[in-house]
């Protein structure tokens, strides 16, 4: 029997460029998150490409733009 890829059964899952649910800013809890998978399996995409300190960085700038409003 095959599935069509209707019912994969992969639902939304924040993927893409934006990250989903924080409507494409990173922030500091997610910025922990990223940082704290990367440090759980070093060997990952995302800890192998350095995005966890990207991360990190994005939400420091994310933050001093919300606090100048």
């Amino acid at each position: 029997m095959t599935m069509s890829k209707s019912s994969s059964g992969k639902g939304s899952s924040g993927g893409g460029k934006s990250g989903g649910r924080g409507g494409g800013r990173m922030n500091a809890g997610a910025a922990a998150r990223v940082q704290s998978a990367a440090a759980r399996n070093p060997d990952s995409r995302s800890a192998q490409s350095g995005f966890d300190s990207r991360a990190q960085s994005a939400a420091a700038k994310h933050d001093r733009g919300q606090h100048g409003q």
